[in-house]
């Protein structure tokens, strides 16, 4: 059994075989998530339209049961900015922001989105994080981003703002920019100044919470609240959260069931994504990802039980856990022990915490969500995989999460679905000199063996794609003129057939037979012989008409010719 198995078995499995020696660089981890963990997290409980204390509790639930029932040492779980938005839209449908029922559907909405997420990892169906490719998952991301700042200028600017759309929130905010409140505009400003310089001197530097204290100490002196009125978060109900189940009415939760699969979905994804790049000591394997969805899973049920939102793998709380050399979950653990500490006993300093600072960190976490570099990458490799992540960015921001989440499925599905619709495919000559015969398209000689035409796909061959593979072989044969004599398949490339692709090599080898043409399979793989046998291709062709290479068809059928 592999160290990865034996890991993910019982409880705390990432504390297995700990080491005394990892106490150090996992406590001073642990301090440094603490640092970014406390301003970011209270800024994405505001986001989903909860007190910002609702952030802190969130953190420590999704910390102590992932640590609790996670493999990967890593990963950092924790309220999250991208599901935040989704999870502020679908609730305020069913209940308005701030009121009792409010609190009440988003609690619950956390336990079903954690009751999903365990579902998934028990029947293993992790792999539908796969669903969606890398462009549209950062257009997803994108879309969000322009969400939030949407949402957020109003606030930097000190006006009231207004708006349920994008473009209704960035038109109301135009009209409105003859009240701009300066002195947030300049907290909001100053805050992005510093987290910007600390992240560009060091991942590690606390420029968010250092700005946090900075624009609390400011209000408190100028007397901005009073003086200026710069808006605050007000006070804070500090003191450890009870536990209840809390319920919603039949058509609420009937309103709030597209919310649910779409946060499931992207905590499924995003938390994919985040095991794939946190660096874990371990090699990574399905059964450990099916677990860690059971641990995200167990900390969004636990968040909703102590009336919370739904928490999800954060990337950028992972790399700095990752940077910052942490052995083991134990780093979680210690800043979930010091982040319940704050929110129980020092929330009344955060009562003159200015509502831009928040607004302001959560500007910055949305430029890390808008990956200018990535898109650039994308539309110098593919201009329609760049297209497919402009519109899934449009949809997003200007319609809807759900209804980008969706939509950018679809768009993946097609996509893959076109490229094996219609596959690229190649003739093959010669290497000169060898028996090695390779694309005549790479940029090297090749050569002819006339009357051979050796024919190469780059997909296996199925009921989307058989009529053109059958049309692509007739075309390559009128190109020829009627020289053609014997035509092979290197199926070297194919990794299956299905059973219309089957007839489709049934019917062209029938329809060669009738013009005078030879036909024969070279390089198929055992699974596509055993296709070709239990379709009676074999039978058909004859075993003879199968080769190991493409030079021993070339060879073996002229010489019948």
């Amino acid at each position: 059994m592999s160290r990865a198995a034996r890991r993910g078995r019982g409880l705390l499995p990432t504390l297995r075989g700990y080491r005394p020696s990892w106490l150090a660089a996992d406590a001073l981890a642990g301090l440094t998530l603490v640092a970014v963990v406390v301003p970011s997290q209270m800024a994405t409980a505001r986001l989903a339209g909860l007190s910002v204390v609702a952030g802190l509790y969130a953190f420590a639930a999704g910390a102590l049961l992932y640590a609790l029932l996670g493999t990967d040492p890593q990963l950092s779980v924790g309220a999250d900015s991208t599901i935040a938005p989704v999870l502020a839209v679908g609730v305020a449908s069913v209940a308005a922001v701030g009121s009792s029922g409010y609190g009440s559907a988003m609690a619950f909405t956390a336990i079903v989105v954690g009751v999903i997420l365990i579902a998934v990892g028990l029947i293993r169906l992790g792999w539908i994080s796969e669903l969606l490719s890398t462009p549209v998952i950062t257009g997803v991301l994108a879309g969000i981003a322009v969400g939030i700042i949407a949402r957020e200028l109003p606030i930097v600017f000190g006006v009231a703002g207004g708006g349920t759309t994008t473009i209704d929130q960035i038109g109301d905010l135009l009209g409105q920019l003859g009240h701009i409140n300066f002195w947030s505009l300049g907290i909001a400003l100053g805050v992005l100044a510093i987290i910007v310089a600390a992240q560009r001197l060091s991942h590690r530097l606390p420029g968010a919470l250092l700005g946090l204290v900075l624009s609390i100490v400011a209000v408190d002196a100028l007397a901005l609240r009073a003086q200026h009125g710069v808006a605050v978060v007000g006070s804070i109900h500090g003191g450890l959260p009870g536990l209840a189940l809390p319920t919603v009415s039949w058509s609420q939760l009937q309103s709030l069931v597209p919310t649910v699969l779409t946060v499931a979905f992207l905590c499924i994804a995003q938390t994919a994504a985040t095991v794939r790049t946190s660096g874990a000591a371990s090699e990574p394997t399905a059964g450990d990802f099916n677990r860690d969805l059971i641990a995200v899973g167990a900390g969004s049920v636990a968040a909703g039980l102590i009336g919370t939102l739904a928490v999800d793998a954060s990337p950028p709380n992972t790399a700095i856990a990752t940077a910052s050399g942490t052995r083991s979950q134990l780093t979680n653990v210690m800043a979930a022990l010091v982040v319940v500490v704050a929110a129980v006993g020092l929330t009344a300093p955060l009562a003159d915490l200015p509502q831009a600072t928040l607004a302001a960190t959560l500007v910055f976490v949305a430029t890390k969500l808008f990956r200018v570099h990535e898109l650039h990458t994308i539309l110098r490799f593919d201009r329609l995989e760049f297209a497919l992540a402009a519109v899934t960015i449009l949809v997003v921001a200007l319609v809807g999460i759900e209804q980008g989440v969706l939509l950018a499925m679809i768009l993946s599905l097609a996509d893959r679905t076109r490229r094996t619709l219609r596959p690229r495919d190649t003739l093959l000559g010669r290497d000169p000199g060898t028996d090695h015969w390779i694309p005549r398209d790479i940029g090297r000689p090749t050569e002819e063996v006339p009357g051979v035409l050796v024919y190469l796909v780059y997909a296996p061959l199925w009921y989307g794609n058989a009529d053109y593979f059958r049309s692509r072989i007739r075309q390559l044969l009128r190109a020829h003129s009627g020289r053609v004599r014997t035509v092979i398949i290197d199926a070297d490339a194919m990794s299956d057939i299905d059973y219309t692709g089957l007839q489709a090599l049934r019917g062209m080898a029938s329809e060669l037979a009738r013009s005078g043409v030879a036909m024969g399979i070279a390089r198929a793989s055992h699974l596509v012989r055993h296709d070709l046998k239990h379709g009676a291709l074999i039978e058909q062709l004859g075993a003879d008409h199968l080769f190991a290479s493409v030079d021993d068809a070339v060879a073996g059928l002229r010489s019948r010719a």
